[in-house]
């Protein structure tokens, strides 16, 4: 790690923290533009971890996770190398309260971009140049998209073991081995062999309190893992580990109609389960149709709006040696986590 690191031609050293506009492409009322960038530097050289939010501009769980992250100064202090964090990379869809671009392209498809190209690309171009280029690792936070809830859970290659070891020191209760994708961030961070892991959790345009302290505590997770942090004192209670989902799919609707779900997230389910039923809206006609578990497994993520298409996705099933095991640790990480269970601030959890 450099003494002097330099980010949209501002310079950070060793012990210095600081808030950078990285500048961007104007809106078409020529109002200035730009991506904001905290860097907070440890006093000693370490990793440089990047953490983002808002690839997908709607995608807001992240934001407040790297807000209550760089506000943790007693958890920070005394950190070793660099934490770079935006809380809003997709400045235009978050401002339109939107997954996409002004352009309607999806900016997680458009890494690394070009400085040529379209206004998603050019964004793209500037993290990677700016932010991801200077990085050794790299956190995203992303949600389900909008209609859409996911279980807290991490996606990532596993196939790379500094990855692995990421993903498993994140410690969400789920991890989904899934392969890059061309144009996504993850693919071109290793195309600078950035390994990145992925954080899903919630849904879009909305708040979840317990996926937000999943995130948080996580993100202090790896970097205790890649020596940014002192590790944790031990302790006598047990440390549940990830469970690591063999493959996974989604069921889907078969009519259109009003959905009524039966099953909730984290549930365990067999194949032929009853999730749902779909029906007409009249009560008059007899169409009603059962949602079935295709195959056993765990619900790691589902459909919150209760008008569907036929074909369309309602719950995604992972599935797992232990899906009981899976099931019962879910259970687990929502007790320990669920506001409405506090009895003080737990640790490595700054609430602020």
């Amino acid at each position: 790690m450099a003494d002097v690191l330099t980010i949209a031609g501002i310079e950070v050293n060793l012990g210095q923290s600081t808030l950078i506009d990285v500048p961007l492409p104007d809106l078409y009322m020529h109002t200035s533009l730009s991506m904001p960038v905290e860097v907070i530097r440890g006093r000693k050289k370490g990793p440089i971890l990047f953490v983002s939010a808002a690839v997908h501009g709607d995608e807001i769980n992240g934001v407040e996770i790297i807000r209550r992250l760089v506000k943790s100064d007693s958890v920070l202090k005394g950190m070793k190398g660099t934490l770079i964090a935006i809380p809003v990379v997709n400045v235009y869809g978050f401002i339109n309260q939107s997954r996409y671009l002004p352009d309607r392209r999806d900016l997680n498809r458009c890494f690394p971009g070009s400085d040529q190209g379209s206004l998603a690309a050019r964004l793209a171009n500037v993290f990677m140049t700016e932010v991801a280029s200077k990085c050794t690792h790299g956190i995203d936070l992303h949600t389900a998209a909008i209609h859409r809830d996911n279980l807290p859970q991490i996606r990532a290659d596993l196939s790379n073991a500094t990855v692995e070891e990421m993903a498993q020191a994140f410690k969400a209760p789920v991890i989904v081995n899934s392969n890059l994708i061309e144009g996504s961030l993850r693919h071109a961070s290793m195309g600078l062999n950035v390994p990145v892991i992925v954080y899903e959790a919630g849904e879009a345009l909305r708040f979840n309190e317990l996926a937000i302290r999943a995130g948080v505590k996580g993100v202090i997770g790896v970097m205790r893992s890649l020596g940014m942090l002192a590790a944790r004192a031990k302790t006598k209670k047990a440390i549940r580990q990830p469970f690591v989902a063999r493959s996974s799919a989604w069921v889907r609707a078969p009519q259109s109609g009003i959905f009524r779900m039966i099953v909730p997230m984290g549930a365990h389910v067999t194949k032929n389960d009853l999730l749902g039923m779909v029906a007409a809206p009249y009560g008059t006609v007899d169409t009603e149709k059962p949602v079935l578990a295709t195959y056993s497994g765990v619900v790691i993520g589902r459909t919150n709006l209760p008008l569907v298409n036929e074909g369309e996705a309602l719950f995604h099933i992972a599935r797992f040696n232990q899906p009981g095991e899976v099931a019962d640790s879910v259970d687990a990480f929502h007790s320990d986590l669920d506001p409405a269970t506090d009895t003080g601030v737990p640790d490595d959890l700054p609430i602020i």
